[in-house]
This record gives structure tokens, C-alpha cells and sequence, in this order.
């Protein structure tokens, strides 16, 4: 036995204590999961015909609980039911190793059960490792959207497509990492193609301009976009599959009258553009350790970052032309939205009641920060990837976010992870800040939900 598998079997030891630990202690269905937990009970029992109206997502968790069901043998008690997550997390390390090889071009482990170290770190990310403990379809998600990356880079493209059929039965916007599943692994098949017919002598009639990423200027944005049209053609046999998981969630959309499937009046897709500028926040707060830790290090890379935002009259205007549109957005479209506003349960809860509504000038004073990030985080990724990869994930995730109106720490979830597996080889001593990091947010956030004092016993706080 590798020290790998070891290492991944004590990692799954100390995971399934946890969960018995929870279930010890939240003996009911909290938060969601009096939702969740009798719809998946009423499929347990056969009867399929009933749906709570209140359900937003489909059914696929409570279809894997029944058949988790039938293979253990099990009743569909609280604990049962909510160890479906604990599985789906446990086999999460898998696919986020080979995952993470195909991106960086090197070898995945040899045993799918000796995950990679980083793996571990990353399948132990906060909000995935808080909510494997509870009945919720973050997991199934998340495991089934990395799945599908993973197949499509190995080219099984059918099976990428199950698999993401699959993964929208969880959650219905994962269409949109289908889509980047197919985009990405034809724009590396794209550089494949022209690396693989120059070194052997045949000349292309065109070829995909795509330079790194932290290279490129606005004419190369333009440039790579001109040359890549001509090449879509060339990936065309591959996108079939991906078309029909498209065609079928169209007609989802027109069959149900909308994405959200039920609650419908308290789910409407409303524009809210600070979306993408609390997730860039929320992905510099949990991936600093690996964020500073590129090839010119934490003083080179706010260097870089000063240098994109001031290092000339030209950059001056455009970072004060991109400001002043943010704070546009900031005053238009920032939503306080009433479940934010009065469920105390949540730490978004006090972020921005004590934040963000501290004095009315805050939001606004954080432009700044958000524009520095998203440097930060190009830069980094773009020291190994090309200009089209870096911009592919911010394209899919837009349509994701930008339509939801409440502040979740949730719908940052497969972005970041995603976000996390473009990042090219960080140090060790990263590594282990970022693990470091991570076991001292987990291990206070479970904490205070399972031990911290009560109001009236009953509430718990959680992300």
C-alpha cells in the first residue's frame, strides 16, 4: 500500500468520525434538508409521483440516495441519506488529481485510490467540505461537473456528456460547465493539432493565435477570437454530444416556463452584476496560499499587479474608466436580498449586515480590491495558460452568477474549484499554508455548528 493511499484512507477515516460526530449532534433535518430529506424518503418508498413545490433543483440526489439504498440495504433515515454526500466526497480527490494532470500535461496517479496530496487540500475546500456533512446537492454537483472536465480532456466525450447530463440533475446551471468542458478540451486539442503539424512538417492553412495569457494585449483578445472562428469547423465531430445535452435542457427551460424548477417567486433571475465581484473576492480570501505563490512570488506578483493597474497614464485611465464603471454597477445592481437580510443562521448574514451596511460608502470602497484581485488572478493563471483558456472560465461563469439575486457562498463553489485547478504548480510551502488554511476554517466553522451556544437550542450557524 502507497503512502498516498495511506494518506487518502486516514484523510476518509477522519471524515466519516465527523459525520457520525454531526449526526450525533443534528438529529433533524436543519436548514434545506426538511426539504430534502422527505422528498428523498417519499422516492424511498416508491412513490415517485410526489414533489415538494418548494424543491428548486431536481431530483438527482434523491435517485442516487435510492440507489445507494438498494445496494447497502439500507432505510432512508437522516444519517443514511446524508452519508450519499460523504461517499460523493470521498471519491471527489479522484477525479480533481487526473483532472489536475491533463491540465499541468503530466502523469495522474497510478491507483485511482492514491489521490494526490493536492487533491486532498482541495476536495477539503471549505464550503465542499462543510456541506458533504449535511443533505444537500452541492457534492453531487460539484463531483459530477469535475467528472465531466476529466472525461472530456481524456476525449470520451459521450461519456463527458452523461456525465453532465448527470451533474444538471443536481443543479440545472451546470449546463453552463458542459459547455466549458467541450470549449476547453477543444482549445487544447486546437494547440495539439498545430504543435503536432509543425513538428512534423505540414504546413496549416490557419492556426490558432492564443498566446499566454499574461503576455497578451488587447489586440491579441481580438486576434485569437479572429483566428479561432476559421477552427471551429475542426471540433465540430466532437460537440455532438455536448448539442444534445443542450438541445435537452432547452427543452427543460420551455417545458418547465424557466430554469428554476420550484419556489419560483423567491428564485427570480434578476441582473446582479457585484455576483462577480463578491466571487473574486470570495476566491482571493480562500486561494491567497496558492494565488501568491507563482514563479515571481508575493512581492513580484503585487508588483505586477500595481504595474497592470498604474504602471502608465494609459493604465491609469483604463483601471479608473473599469472603476468607475463597477461603482455604476455596485449603485444599480447591488440587491439586498430578503432571505440575506433575515436569515442569521448564515455568516453571510453578518459579512453584510456589518460589512457591506456598515455606511452606505463601503460597498463602493471596495473597486478597488476587486479590480487588484482579478489582476492577481490573471496573472497567476496566465503564467501557464493560454489568453482563450483564462477567459473561457470567466465567459461560463458569468451566465451562472450574474442572474442570481442572493448572496451565497454556494454558487462559488465549482467556479472556484475550477478556478483552483488552472492554478500551474504551487510551491510546497504553499501547499501546506493552503491545507493549513483550510483545516483551521473547517475545523472552527464545524465548531460553532455542532458545540458553539444556542439561541433557544435550535440555531446553528453555517455558511
Amino acid at each position: 500500500m502507497s503512502h498516498q493511499t495511506l494518506v487518502y484512507a486516514a484523510w476518509a477515516a477522519l471524515n466519516i468520525a465527523v459525520a457520525r460526530e454531526v449526526n450525533i449532534a443534528v438529529r433533524e433535518p436543519y436548514m434545506d434538508e426538511p426539504f430534502h430529506i422527505p422528498q428523498a424518503q417519499a422516492y424511498c418508498d416508491g412513490e415517485w409521483s410526489s414533489w415538494d413545490p418548494k424543491i428548486t433543483t431536481p431530483p438527482g440526489l434523491y435517485v442516487l440516495s435510492v440507489i445507494m439504498k438498494r445496494i447497502i440495504m439500507a432505510r432512508c433515515t437522516i444519517p443514511t441519506l446524508r452519508f450519499t454526500n460523504i461517499v460523493l466526497l470521498l471519491f471527489l480527490p479522484i477525479p480533481i488529481s487526473h483532472l489536475l494532470a491533463h491540465v499541468r500535461r503530466v502523469n495522474p496517479p497510478r491507483s485511482l485510490l492514491a489521490p494526490t496530496m493536492e487533491s486532498l487540500v482541495i476536495a477539503s475546500f471549505p464550503i465542499v467540505w462543510f456541506f458533504a456533512f449535511l443533505y444537500y446537492t452541492e457534492l453531487g454537483s460539484l463531483l459530477f461537473v469535475v467528472s465531466t472536465i476529466w472525461a472530456a480532456r481524456k476525449r470520451s466525450h459521450l461519456l463527458a456528456a452523461v456525465l453532465g447530463l448527470i451533474s444538471c440533475t443536481f443543479r440545472q446551471t451546470n449546463i453552463a460547465w458542459i459547455l466549458y468542458a467541450f470549449g476547453s478540451t477543444s482549445l487544447y486539442d486546437l494547440h495539439w493539432i498545430h504543435r503536432y503539424k509543425t513538428e512534423s512538417g505540414n504546413e496549416l492553412k490557419s492556426r490558432l493565435h492564443d498566446p499566454k495569457a499574461r503576455d497578451a494585449t488587447t489586440t491579441d483578445v481580438v486576434k485569437s477570437v479572429q483566428s479561432l472562428i476559421p477552427l471551429i469547423p475542426r471540433v465540430l465531430s466532437s460537440s455532438l454530444p455536448y448539442i444534445m445535452d443542450a438541445i435537452l435542457f432547452a427543452a427543460f427551460v420551455i417545458w418547465n416556463g424557466g430554469i428554476v424548477l420550484g419556489d419560483k417567486s423567491n428564485h427570480i433571475p434578476v441582473l446582479h452584476f457585484p455576483q462577480a465581484f463578491y466571487f473574486i473576492a470570495f476566491s482571493t480570501m480562500f486561494g491567497f496560499p496558492v494565488l501568491i505563490s507563482g514563479s515571481d512570488g508575493p512581492l513580484g506578483l503585487a508588483k505586477n499587479v500595481w504595474s497592470r493597474m498604474f504602471g502608465s497614464v494609459k493604465r491609469i485611465a483604463i483601471s479608473a474608466i473599469i472603476m468607475l464603471g463597477m461603482l455604476v454597477y455596485i449603485k444599480l445592481y447591488t440587491i439586498h436580498h430578503p432571505f440575506l437580510l433575515s436569515d442569521n443562521r448564515h455568516y453571510t448574514f453578518y459579512v453584510w449586515r456589518r460589512i457591506f451596511m456598515f455606511h452606505p460608502i463601503v460597498p463602493y470602497l471596495f473597486a478597488p480590491g476587486y479590480l487588484a484581485c482579478f489582476w492577481a488572478w490573471f496573472l497567476r493563471i496566465g503564467e501557464t495558460s493560454t489568453l482563450l483558456e483564462t477567459l473561457l472560465l470567466p465567459l461560463c461563469l458569468l451566465p451562472t452568477l450574474l442572474p442570481t439575486p442572493l448572496l451565497e457562498p454556494r454558487y462559488f463553489l465549482i467556479p472556484y474549484i475550477l478556478l483552483r485547478t488552472r492554478v500551474s504548480h504551487p510551491r510546497p510551502w504553499a501547499l501546506a499554508l493552503e491545507a493549513v488554511w483550510y483545516i483551521g476554517i473547517n475545523w472552527a466553522t464545524m465548531w460553532v455548528f455542532i458545540y458553539a451556544p444556542r439561541e433557544g437550542g435550535s440555531i446553528r450557524f453555517m455558511w
